[in-house]
């Protein structure tokens, strides 16, 4: 549209130092001149050139067309404009303060990656123009991360931190997918509390941290309590073991001997004769007659029995 215009200039112009100058070649030639210039400016105003990474927008006479401009160059009617929109991943970073759910100040850093749809790029450049980053994005992050911070205790802030960066990025995705704006990604690099908030949890801590020290010791020593009274009886059981076996060996050898010398007895009645103790009789006697009171002298019988 400004190369037209300049077309026009240039051309009046042309005609103006013509009609001022006295004739010769020069007074033929200026208009001459200026209808080229304006040619010239007036092609030139309907060539655009498109950087890579930018979607054009056309406007003719400041109505914006259905239509996008890929990157490279393009033609278009001289009384139309191109408006050029980075359609690159971006990122912004944020910073803002916000509370829990119980009621716990937090301040929170946290960066937001994006790009522009360049399908629908003119209807965002028609709707909210080029400054949609402090028009859209950061009021909707300001909300979003408030409406997700307000869901967490602030204990449980940090330990969720990923979770909620989540959420918050789906949140925004949602929100802003409709407005031609892509959110990549969305991360939170920094959650801060009060002093008074970190005091606190900090004494917790240590409270937590003694209270687990107490209780392991108790569960040591209970474990080991219970691992010498398990030896103890260990032993216990194992000496009575051995008390029983030895018992019992002294029962059996007791029962052994007591078998074998009735086995022998039954084999030395099983031998013996009246011939055999008549002989061992007679084998024994000293010659020497037993000593009595009375007048029986005892007689010996030395006949064999039958």
């Amino acid at each position: 549209m400004i190369g037209l215009v300049l077309a026009a200039v240039v051309l009046i112009a042309g005609f103006v130092v013509s009609h001022n100058m006295e004739y010769s070649a020069l007074r033929i030639a200026a208009p001459l001149i200026g209808i080229i210039a304006a040619i010239v400016l007036a092609v030139l105003s309907c060539v655009s050139y498109v950087p890579t990474g930018y979607t054009g927008i056309l406007t003719t006479f400041g109505r914006v067309e259905d239509n996008t401009l890929d990157a490279g160059i393009s033609f278009h009617l001289p009384w139309q404009n191109v408006v050029k929109m980075d359609n690159r991943e971006q990122r912004d970073a944020f910073q803002l303060e916000a509370f829990s759910k119980d009621i716990q100040q937090v301040d929170l850093q946290g960066s937001i990656n994006y790009n522009i749809d360049k399908t629908t790029a003119m209807r965002l450049y028609r709707d909210v123009g080029t400054d949609y980053v402090p028009i859209l994005i950061n009021p909707r992050i300001q909300e979003d991360v408030k409406i997700i911070i307000a869901k967490y205790t602030a204990e449980n802030l940090i330990a969720n931190r990923q979770i909620m960066a989540n959420e918050i990025e789906t949140l925004l995705r949602d929100e802003l997918v409709s407005k031609g704006i892509n959110v990549i990604s969305l991360a939170i690099e920094n959650i801060d509390f009060t002093d008074a908030f970190e005091a606190a949890v900090e004494a917790k801590q240590v409270a937590t941290q003694e209270r687990q020290r107490a209780q392991t010791q108790q569960e040591q020593q209970t474990m080991e309590a219970t691992q010498k009274a398990e030896r103890e009886r260990i032993a216990a059981q194992a000496a009575a073991d051995v008390e029983k076996i030895n018992a019992d060996a002294r029962a059996y050898a007791i029962k052994a001997e007591a078998e074998a010398q009735a086995e022998a007895n039954k084999k030395i009645n099983e031998s013996l004769t009246v011939d055999l103790i008549n002989y061992n009789q007679v084998n024994r006697w000293d010659g020497k007659l037993p000593t009595v009171t009375s007048d029986t002298i005892p007689i010996l019988n030395f006949n064999n029995a039958e």
